[in-house]
């Protein structure tokens, strides 16, 4: 009863810790593209979350090695913490939607896109979107880097290969995530959605138990003796899904602040529609979202890392 009760309140304390230090580590002060809705300014975000991500990391390390907290705990009390986070992202959605005006569409709706656009607040110190997406990764990194730990404390030698690729996928996915955040500014999430339950719950409870879904079902089994080849298939897949998604937003984040520059030597052409435009070439002239792409491809290498599809599944 009462490793669950402290599982359960695991997100809580973890959330808590990232939204400290997100709020007192100095950032890198950026203009971004989306402007307030009342005085119609560019906002203003603090960049710091590569910096919330290592600190968090050495202070997971530093509670294991010290035998404070074990490094497998997160592991442990997995069901417990997914209760946790659950039950987090829908308070979360209540307090960021009840309070403030209805759009105009049902309840339901409002609850589930939200009603405000960019919420910031401590005077412009968290913006609502940022510190969502911060807390989700850092969330999935230290459920990795625990799943990961599980499995090794457990089969020692005799451990999966594929476990540890998969940990370094995904860390190699948050890493570039958070270095790269001023780029996101620019993408949809940030300048056409609301904070509701589609991002509020979708960062804090589905990003980082979703996203650890391979290592959630499989770090208790023993290697799956798939062969060398189907492990550096998943890492081509991975590799190959990363350069579709960061080359496309890249390559967008580089128009809208630079349009004349080109990318990778590709000089951007566009549609043009009164104030509008529409880049029609490159990463977006192959497709409309091909980021998309690139991310499923990321998530079926990470995935397919640990060992084929009956191992995940059952």
């Amino acid at each position: 009863m009462k490793t669950a009760l402290w599982g359960f309140f695991t997100p809580f304390i973890i959330y808590g810790i990232i939204t400290a230090l997100h709020y007192l580590i100095p950032g890198r002060k950026v203009t971004g593209y989306v402007s307030h809705v009342d005085t119609g300014k560019k906002l203003k975000y603090r960049l710091n979350g590569r910096f919330v991500l290592i600190l968090s990391i050495l202070i997971w390390a530093f509670l294991g090695f010290f035998q404070i907290v074990p490094f497998e705990w997160l592991y442990r009390v997995r069901f417990y913490s997914l209760a946790g986070a659950f039950f987090i992202g829908l308070i979360f959605t209540l307090l960021i939607v009840l309070p403030y005006p209805p759009t105009g569409k049902s309840l339901p709706l409002d609850l589930f896109f939200g009603r405000l656009d960019n919420p910031q607040f401590g005077e412009g110190k968290i913006d609502a979107k940022m510190w969502l997406y911060l807390s989700g990764a850092i969330l999935l990194q230290l459920n990795a880097l625990s799943f990961a730990s599980y499995h090794y404390i457990s089969f020692g030698s005799e451990s999966s290969p594929g476990v540890f690729v998969c940990t370094a996928m995904i860390t190699y996915f948050i890493f570039d995530y958070l270095t790269f955040e001023e780029v996101h500014l620019y993408t949809y999430d940030f300048f056409a959605e609301k904070v509701g339950f589609k991002l509020g719950w979708g960062c804090l409870t589905f990003y980082p138990f979703f996203y650890s879904i391979s290592l959630f079902t499989t770090a208790h089994l023993p290697d799956s003796g798939k062969p060398l080849w189907f492990t550096l298939m998943s890492i081509v897949l991975f590799l190959s899904g990363w350069i579709l998604a960061r080359g496309a937003n890249m390559q967008k984040f580089y128009f809208k602040t630079q349009p004349q520059k080109s990318f990778l030597r590709i000089q951007p052409q566009t549609l043009t529609e009164g104030n509008k435009r529409l880049l029609i070439n490159g990463f977006w002239g192959a497709s409309r979202h091909i980021n998309y792409l690139g991310e499923i491809l990321m998530a079926i290498g990470i995935t397919l890392s640990v060992g084929y599809p009956s191992n995940i599944w059952g």
